[in-house]
């Protein structure tokens, strides 16, 4: 905390008297970086200088603001590092707002004007100093007053610690369930610390902010980036949105109902408006029926027989409305049975086909390997008429393939369209002589060669004649 920038968590860094007047060149005055940061939306627009507001907001440790008055002129702009007043001794902390919209900041908070103290000067170097200082004091401060507390026998939690800027005072931040009995404590403080010692007592959801973390949503908690003010929470909140009483699922990290729940209990109640009671109670012929539960997205409620209310029957909420209109009239409606309709399925179209397993298989894969199969057990057959076939040349074999059919003259037009039957090469039939030498035991060698492979004679080159 030093300047509003990005490094406004780091104690070490400092961008006041370093910098122009104008503040740091890194500060973010949209209110992204850091959770105490005020967006001036009046920083372009020039106030005539007899109309000056010279009421500044200042901003400390543990989401601490105050107002101060620039009674020196000082130019001051947000990020600029100051000394201002306090008791006893001084302060130093970080501008987190100027202009016009000081006066409607105090406005909101009920600050009174009398109370007002004033900004002595900018901080200089010796401030800064003092101030880290005091900084780097707080950790080990924090542990020593938990062991105080823990050997005193106190029932709280010391849950941070706040150096004032010239370490003249220190606060203690706790929090407790009961009332605490600070005068051993302070005395025991006094003697350890030797300065003055001021306790402030917080809230759970304060503690929360303070401390950090990270919430069932998997993001950092609200109450520690940007949430400043908290609203109470109560379990209506989660009966509206028909969610479950379950403790351990509602609370927070604080260990009270978390905050998000009422970021759409406005539309869960703009929802509700067009839906019946939910103690609505059917008078049917078969006997009276209760609702069981609420569909708020679905537009639909769910009804029981009070004599056997393991059957549900879930209703649109206009037939419903009609329903309670005819018992308003004294007529009872029929039985939940005949009323309730057949669900129709939807058929979804998945565009993507993201949730079929084979997308990423070929389709005829399983063709493909049909046809290599026929034509392997086709082969050897070839092959052996190739092998009788030497002396006529490798061409035998292509001749001897048995021609298609031709084609009928008279075919109709229906006919034209229809796949040709396929037809089974007929082997034709072989000589005497060759069937005795087929029938013949053949060499091992032969066996193993493959029958696929052709054979081609030798040819030898012409030898030269020497008396030439």
């Amino acid at each position: 905390m030093s300047c509003g920038c990005k490094t406004s968590g780091d104690s070490a860094h400092s961008c006041g008297p370093k910098k122009t007047a104008n503040g740091c060149e890194s500060v973010n005055t949209c209110g992204n970086s850091y959770k105490l940061s005020v967006f001036d939306w009046l920083s372009n627009v020039n106030n005539p200088a007899s109309n000056r507001c010279d009421l500044v907001e200042v901003r400390f440790k543990n989401d601490r603001k105050s107002f101060y008055k620039n009674v020196n002129n000082i130019p001051l702009h947000i990020g600029s590092v100051v000394t201002v007043e306090s008791s006893p001794g001084h302060d130093v902390g970080v501008v987190s707002l100027t202009g016009e919209l000081v006066k409607i900041q105090m406005k909101k908070k009920k600050f009174p004007e009398e109370s007002i103290l004033k900004i002595y000067r900018q901080a200089n170097q010796k401030d800064l100093e003092v101030w880290q200082e005091a900084r780097k004091k707080e950790d080990g401060v924090k542990l020593e007053a938990r062991k105080i507390a823990y050997r005193i026998g106190l029932e709280m939690k010391v849950t941070d610690v706040e150096y004032q800027g010239d370490s003249s005072k220190i606060t203690f931040y706790y929090t407790a369930d009961n009332r605490v009995d600070f005068r051993q404590l302070i005395k025991e403080y006094a003697g350890a610390f030797r300065t003055k010692i001021d306790m402030k007592q917080i809230g759970f959801r304060q503690e929360a902010a303070k401390v950090g973390g990270i919430g069932s949503c998997g993001r950092e908690l609200c109450c520690s980036t940007w949430l400043t003010d908290f609203r109470s929470v109560n379990t209506n909140v989660a009966r509206y949105q028909q969610l479950s009483i379950n403790p351990q699922k509602l609370a927070g990290q604080c260990g009270k109902l978390k905050c998000c729940l009422n970021y759409e209990l406005d539309s869960y109640l703009d929802a509700l408006s067009n839906f019946p009671s939910s103690s609505t109670i059917l008078d049917t012929e078969k006997g009276r029926a209760f609702c069981i539960k609420i569909d708020v997205f679905k537009k639909k409620m769910w009804f029981a027989y009070v004599d056997s209310s393991m059957a549900w029957y879930d209703f649109d909420i206009d037939l419903v409305k009609k329903l309670v209109a005819k018992n308003k009239k004294g007529e009872r409606i029929l039985p939940l049975e005949d009323l309730k309709q057949p669900d129709t399925p939807i058929q979804s179209v998945d565009l993507i086909q993201e949730n079929n397993v084979d997308r990423f298989e070929k389709k005829n894969r399983g063709n493909n390997r049909n046809r290599n199969q026929n034509q392997n057990q086709s082969r050897p057959n070839n092959g052996g008429q190739g092998q009788q076939g030497q002396g006529q040349g490798p061409n035998k074999s292509r001749q001897e393939r048995p021609e298609r059919s031709e084609r009928p003259e008279n075919t109709n037009a229906n006919s034209v369209n229809q796949p040709r039957p396929q037809q089974k090469p007929q082997p034709k039939p072989q000589p005497k002589a060759q069937a005795e030498k087929t029938d013949a035991p053949s060499d091992p060698e032969k066996k193993q060669q493959n029958p696929n492979k052709k054979n081609f004679k030798k040819k030898f080159p012409p030898k030269k004649d020497k008396n030439a």
